[in-house]
């Protein structure tokens, strides 16, 4: 895998999303495992977790998941800096705490995380334009981190709209779209999602990869994705 040297700071990648519920961790996880197990030591960034009173009792969180995929041992605080019960925005979870997160905060968060390691992935919330702060959004964090996106979608209906408008709203604010991943992808797509991944490919301009549905208790059992530059 081929991710970009940021001046002065580790290799990295930001994983986001055409919306909520679309495999981020899990694209996220998946980079982080194969980086981890290319011989980089990984850190994994996420300014902020959500809907941890709704989480399962066998379930992993979001960043839990990710420090597992990477190997890494980070303390909780340490991948995500800001940790609400409610399954709601981060600007709106924050609020229902009484707090406001801090655009600042996050981005000495994000830098700590990537002190000293060879890699650093970092998983955004919701998608790019999800308000983190009032007037901060995601897509703001992910220009001041500057690194690559890797946008996480669906293959079914609706999401060559939802993929092309996350594109178009990352090239605007001058990111680079280094790969959409299209997940669960089935073992027999059927046409409208064989022709969803060459339309978002061609449209978009973008190397568009597939994951099939994983375990995520066999991390040996993932497949890599990858990209050249």
């Amino acid at each position: 895998m081929t991710v970009t040297e940021q001046v002065g700071g580790p290799v990295g990648v930001f994983v986001t999303g055409t919306g909520t519920e679309v495999g981020k961790t899990v694209v996220a996880a998946v980079i982080a495992h194969a980086l981890a197990a290319g011989g980089l030591d990984v850190a994994v960034f996420k300014p902020c977790v959500t809907g941890l009173d709704e989480l399962p009792a066998d379930g992993l969180a979001d960043h839990e998941l990710l420090r597992r995929a990477s190997g890494s041992d980070q303390t909780d605080a340490e991948i995500a800096p800001y940790r609400y019960g409610p399954p709601a925005s981060p600007h709106l979870a924050a609020a229902m705490a009484g707090e406001e997160i801090d655009p600042e905060r996050l981005r000495a968060a994000a830098g700590a995380a990537g002190d000293g390691a060879g890699a650093l992935v970092c998983e955004g919330v919701g998608g790019l334009l999800v308000p983190l702060a009032p007037g901060y959004l995601v897509r703001d964090l992910a220009v001041d981190l500057g690194y690559p996106l890797a946008i996480a979608a669906v293959p079914r209906l609706g999401t060559i709209n939802h993929t092309l408008l996350t594109i178009e709203a990352a090239r605007a604010a001058g990111l680079e779209v280094a790969l959409v991943v299209l997940t669960p992808w089935p073992d027999q797509p059927t046409a409208i999602e064989a022709s969803n991944r060459e339309t978002i490919a061609s449209l978009g301009s973008v190397d568009v990869q597939t994951l099939p549905q994983l375990d995520l208790d066999a991390p040996a059992t993932w497949p890599r994705l990858s990209w050249g530059r």
